[in-house]
């Protein structure tokens, strides 16, 4: 997985997190979230606001 994967990555934080509000998420614990998952593998200086933002939207959906 790489950040622009945000879709893959929302499903994958929901099942490894799965109690967890999506809503009330730090983007600095969201980075680090991202980039400890199985498979995720990209430079942790590629992402940004944006992109933390997207991947917290999709999650919301993932949860919702």
């Amino acid at each position: 997985m790489k950040w622009t994967d945000t879709q893959e990555i929302a499903i994958a934080l929901y099942e490894k997190f799965p109690d967890v509000d999506p809503k009330t998420i730090r983007f600095t614990d969201l980075h680090k979230w991202v980039m400890e998952l199985e498979g995720f593998a990209d430079d942790a200086n590629r992402s940004g606001e944006k992109i933390l933002e997207a991947i917290q939207a999709a999650w919301i959906d993932e949860a919702g």
